[in-house]
């Protein structure tokens, strides 16, 4: 099958959002009502990437696709700029910070790149005239995600422990403080510790060079297969989880530990 044209969809799009003849669910929409759709099929994507489905994954990636020309449409609809600015503009960005690719600079390993990617952006930034290092760390990440990007940036100008001793010294502290929240029976401020606990746990994924969200991700895998474990087992016993007992799913919950590890 040969390479499809992106021009039909921009078509089908532009047809349902006409005032007349249109989709009235589509013509309502604005940037922010379809904001949290696009959030939710970037993570349908990565869905399908963790289960290794590719036609789940080319239908994701459509999905995905169709919110960049839906936002694209409402921009062309205003004024603002269209699809083909769209496709310009990241175009641009990408031979820009390629150099090595497009132009005559070397790099030759992969940590070369980030540097230089980094490099490139905080003069992109500069060019923008953002003063404030945090200010374009959107503010509509999940938490943990921008926790994990607003401490990368931080680092890049010094703000950092110097080893990961500092790191783990830091979790010690505000568990403890978390600790002195609860005891103290005061709701807000044992929330505001907890916060702190999080992001410290946060710095030290980054600090180590895993990735935070991806590491949530894993175990939160890993606690609904292993949930899923104590189900089936006491499913085949005759027996429902709301029937079993603390021990009961605890030794389960060992087991399925001990089958993970064989």
């Amino acid at each position: 099958m040969s390479e499809a044209d992106i021009n039909p969809l921009l078509t089908i799009m532009a047809r349902l959002r006409a005032p007349k003849g249109g989709c009235p669910w589509d013509v309502e929409q604005n940037f922010a009502t379809i904001a949290p759709y696009t959030i939710e099929e970037a993570y349908e994507v990565a869905e399908a990437i963790a289960k290794g489905d590719m036609h789940e994954l080319r239908d994701e990636l459509g999905d995905l696709l169709l919110q960049v020309v839906f936002h694209a449409q409402m921009a062309a609809e205003a004024g603002s700029f269209t699809f083909a600015d769209v496709v310009q503009s990241i175009s641009d960005k990408m031979i820009r910070r390629h150099p090595h690719v497009f132009a005559d600079a070397e790099i030759k390993t992969a940590e070369a790149q980030t540097a230089n990617w980094e490099v490139i952006k905080e003069a992109e930034r500069a060019a923008k005239k953002r003063e404030r290092t945090l200010a374009d760390v959107p503010a509509a990440l999940p938490a943990l995600m921008r926790a994990q990007k607003l401490q990368a940036r931080a680092a890049r100008v010094g703000f950092d422990w110097p080893d990961v001793s500092g790191v783990i010294a830091k979790i010690k502290e505000e568990l403890a403080e978390v600790e002195a929240a609860i005891a103290s029976g005061d709701k807000a401020h044992t929330e505001e510790e907890l916060g702190d606990v999080l992001f410290a746990v946060t710095n030290l994924a980054r600090f180590v060079g895993a990735d935070a969200e991806t590491a949530l991700r894993g175990t939160n895998a890993k606690f609904v297969r292993r949930f899923e474990f104590i189900e089936d087992a006491l499913k085949a016993d005759g027996k429902h989880i709301k029937d079993a007992s603390l021990d009961e799913m605890e030794t389960l919950w060992n087991a399925a530990k001990e089958k993970e590890r064989a």
